[in-house]
């Protein structure tokens, strides 16, 4: 089964924005600010959204159909489609929590070198280049 043409359990989107309400987070490059992982289980979409001041998680009943990597870029967004990595068996690098080292971590992906959304977007559009 599919969502939205992405394979279900095999694929995920990374969502970049650019909006922030914490001064020191204007520092980051424009549009790369904040990012979050949505994913389709096959039968519903799942959002896991890190925040600074908690996590958010939501399941939304949209059709499998649904073309969520559009509708988001629809409103300005920046989407990385990619598949998670399998990790090694080790513990994650020692990190500081934020949205970078939440969707690393939920990826599957160890890489001291990624910190900012920017460095995020970059290995990820490396890796699995944009169609």
């Amino acid at each position: 089964m599919t969502c939205g043409g992405i394979a279900a359990a095999t694929r995920a989107l990374v969502v970049f924005s650019g909006e922030t309400t914490i001064p020191w987070l204007r520092l980051l490059r424009p549009g790369f600010r904040h990012c979050f992982l949505v994913w389709c289980d096959g039968r519903r979409w799942l959002t896991y959204d890190p925040m600074a001041h908690g996590t958010h998680i939501a399941a939304h009943d949209l059709a499998p159909a649904f073309d969520m990597a559009a509708w988001y870029r629809a409103k300005g967004l920046r989407v990385a489609a990619v598949r998670p990595y399998a990790p090694p068996h080790r513990p994650a690098p020692l990190a500081p929590f934020t949205c970078v080292e939440a969707v690393k971590r939920a990826l599957g992906l160890h890489c001291r070198r990624i910190v900012t959304p920017w460095q995020l977007w970059r290995a990820l559009t490396q890796r699995f280049p944009q169609p």
